[in-house]
């Protein structure tokens, strides 16, 4: 079994964060979303992974590597436009050869891991295998139509979807899926829809196996989903505490202080992340909130957010909550006279300011 990962695309929904770096590089509770993909990989005991990333950007294998530091062999295949993604597993096949594999959208988070599918793939015998995840906006996915515990069909991104599921992006596949992919016509949006692939293979009588993931899956396309992504993993780390913390501050429930930071004279409330040489005084720090290395938060209050890399947040008298902050953003008191809001926006931000 080898793992194919798909770390492509232009993360159009997560602008402007996404101008600067590869979506798959964000973090969620202050580690690259990529980075799960492959360790779920890992925890079901494939080694051999293939990642497809975007041709026009050596991003993602610059910062992810040959492997070597999950002790897996990382092959990299590049992806010249955005063709959708069965040919995503199209390209693919000379890196796949003739084993089963798992094909893992690098955006997708799940708990649980995925042995367990893995499993159920082979003990039935399947010739494709999907996971189904109960949402709330169908529309957004491919959704599939059951039958007498049948998947009968696979629509992509319907109007009047037929079902509460959504396929989620994990799926395994055997040598069949390649003549679905190579058969199949581009959809009317350009692409090559891998719901129209798994139509082929169900129109063509191969085996469609599936199974509901029953606990928490997350397609982190949008801020929402990074958010609550980030406060999902929170809820589950287990306290380590390296930083320095003074008398005056208090440190409750699950909080996460790497090497160097400081608290002083904080509350800090977890499940919290705070990374490393970052400075958090007379500050508070709510639940569910991934702070980034080199940080500094100082007279401020900070609930339900991810804050990247050498962030600072001076002297801002209300509270900053369901918030993401790109590397390097500043958010300061303004000084002197007219004392007014003052902004450097890029494209696609999006700003609420409270009086």
């Amino acid at each position: 079994m080898k793992a194919l990962i798909a770390s492509g695309g232009r993360g159009t929904r997560l602008r402007p964060l996404t101008h600067t770096q590869n979506k798959h590089l964000l973090p969620i509770a202050n580690k690259p979303i990529l980075h799960y993909a492959i360790e779920a990989a890992l925890e079901a005991g494939i080694t051999e992974i293939g990642i497809v990333h975007n041709a026009d950007s050596n991003e993602v294998p610059n910062a992810i590597g040959n492997g070597k530091d999950w002790g897996v062999d990382i092959t990299y295949i590049s992806q010249d436009a955005p063709l959708g993604l069965a040919h995503v597993v199209k390209i693919s096949e000379k890196f796949i050869n003739n084993d089963d594999f798992i094909f893992y959208l690098g955006d997708n988070m799940v708990v649980g891991g995925i042995k367990r599918f893995i499993d159920e793939f082979e003990k039935n015998d399947c010739n494709c295998f999907l996971t189904l995840a109960k949402v709330k906006d169908p529309e957004r996915f491919g959704v599939p139509e059951i039958k007498n515990g049948r998947i009968v069909r696979v629509e992509e991104k319907p109007t009047k979807p037929k079902s509460p599921y959504a396929v989620a992006g994990i799926y395994i596949y055997d040598q069949c899926i390649f003549e679905a992919v190579n058969k199949i016509n581009l959809s009317q949006r350009g692409e090559l829809e891998i719901s129209d692939a798994h139509q082929y293979l169900i129109e063509k009588g191969y085996k469609i196996g599936y199974s509901e993931i029953t606990g928490w899956w997350k397609d982190t396309g949008k801020p929402s989903d990074l958010l609550e992504a980030n406060r999902l993993v929170l809820d589950n780390i287990q306290e380590h505490l390296e930083g320095e913390v003074d008398k005056s501050s208090t440190v409750a429930g699950k909080v996460v202080l790497e090497r160097g930071t400081k608290v002083v004279n904080s509350v800090v409330r977890g499940p919290v992340m705070i990374g490393k040489n970052c400075s958090i005084e007379n500050s508070y720090i709510g639940p569910f909130t991934s702070i980034g290395d080199n940080t500094i938060i100082r007279d401020s209050e900070v609930e339900y957010s991810i804050v990247l890399q050498d962030c600072k947040i001076l002297n801002v008298k209300i509270r900053i909550e369901g918030s993401i902050l790109g590397n390097d953003v500043e958010i300061v008191e303004a000084t002197g006279k007219p004392h007014v809001h003052r902004f450097m926006i890029g494209d696609q931000s999006r700003i609420e300011v409270a009086w």
